[in-house]
């Protein structure tokens, strides 16, 4: 009987051996870790944990908080003011948000130490100014932050001469502003990171190459360029007007024609491995209202938000880019359609380096480029107007 078991014992083992002959279990460690979802899941966490390291070794930022009460007239463009509500309501003594039409109103009813408008251009009714001089009559003092500079500078003058303080994210509109009102002040935008922030995002929001935004004719032109290189690529492109290209037909399969709420754009922008940012001609023409010609010189709110949610941007070029980012250690910028392909090719072979100076500019956003700093700094300006 014990004869009889060991046989069968042994036989079991044979067949045991015969069924994982050639299954090596190094070997299939080894094919697991090089398959593309291991390897896009490390890189995902990596990117994760580096943005989640910054955040814990980073300072709570600690400013005295202003004893101003803010009327907030904001402009509608939902990833700065819900930025500049939050900064405020943390750092000021109140904050009443107001609609533009009520701005007369509201000052009347609250009396606040400032108003503070948020670019009053587009949605801003006809009597606005009439309503500003009529703030400024009851001895509040007022400011306006001017961020789409200096797309709209035919507008813009007539605008900033109804205030005492005017603050302009574009250096190079200084000098203008200067010309019709005493206090001018170069602030640049920043970021909300309590909405963008690197997140894991379902495999829809995944792609090579994401760009989100209006399709102005120098990005048009860029895209014509990279129609043929983009064919093998996964891609995806958001936003109006993107008919105009010539190639259109190429591309037309990765493109969503209409805006992206921020909240979904957070998604895409942490699902791409690359999101390129191209700032918009400052020409005078059918995409601008800036007769003048005034260049820029200062970077877009994208550069900040895409940055903050901890993924790699191609960028073009502006000035005032090295003074808040370090070229090729935290930023990544191009010069070409060719350069652009050329960095693309790169970083998406270099999945490492890709993922370092990513989170390196997150670093960098987290600590320099928020909201609540800039808005430190622009109560410091209302406080001294106070006094």
């Amino acid at each position: 009987m014990r004869y009889r078991s060991r046989k069968i014992r042994q036989r079991s083992r044979r067949r045991s051996g015969r069924r994982h002959r050639g299954r090596n279990p190094v070997r299939q460690r080894a094919a697991i870790r090089s398959g593309p979802g291991f390897q896009t899941g490390w890189a995902e966490g990596w990117r994760l944990g580096a943005c989640q390291g910054v955040i814990q070794q980073t300072p709570a930022l600690s400013v005295a908080r202003s004893p101003l009460r803010i009327l907030y007239v904001p402009q509608g463009f939902h990833a700065i003011d819900d930025g500049v509500i939050s900064a405020l309501e943390s750092s000021s003594a109140q904050v009443i948000v107001a609609p533009a039409a009520q701005t007369r109103q509201l000052a009347e009813q609250h009396r606040p130490d400032a108003v503070l408008v948020m670019n009053g251009l587009h949605v801003f009714p006809g009597d606005h100014p009439e309503q500003i001089r009529a703030v400024r009559a009851m001895g509040i003092p007022t400011a306006i932050w001017f961020v789409d500079d200096p797309y709209v500078t035919d507008e813009t003058p007539g605008v900033a001469a109804n205030y005492d303080i005017v603050f302009t994210h574009e250096r190079s509109c200084l000098p203008l502003y200067q010309q019709v009102c005493p206090q001018v002040h170069h602030l640049p935008l920043a970021v909300n990171p309590r909405v963008f922030q690197p997140m894991r995002v379902p495999p829809e929001y995944q792609s090579d190459i994401c760009f989100i935004g209006v399709a102005f004719w120098n990005r048009v032109r860029l895209f014509d360029e990279l129609a043929t290189y983009l064919q093998d690529k996964k891609v995806f492109i958001a936003g109006s007007h993107w008919d105009r290209m010539t190639r259109y037909p190429d591309l037309a399969r990765f493109i969503r024609s209409e805006w992206i709420e921020v909240p979904e754009t957070v998604k895409y922008y942490n699902g791409a491995k690359i999101v390129i940012n191209l700032h918009r001609t400052t020409e005078a023409g059918s995409d601008n209202r800036n007769s003048r010609n005034i260049g820029a010189v200062s970077i877009n709110p994208r550069t900040y938000e895409i940055a903050a949610c901890g993924t790699l941007q191609l960028t073009d070029m502006r000035a005032e880019l090295p003074e808040h980012y370090e070229i090729g250690s935290e930023i990544a910028a191009f010069n070409s359609a060719a350069d652009l392909m050329a960095k693309i090719d790169f970083y998406l072979n270099n999945e490492a380096e890709r993922v370092k100076v990513a989170a390196r500019s997150f670093r960098r956003t987290f600590q320099n480029h928020t909201f609540d700093r800039r808005i430190g700094r622009l109560l410091e300006v209302l406080e001294s107007n106070r006094r």
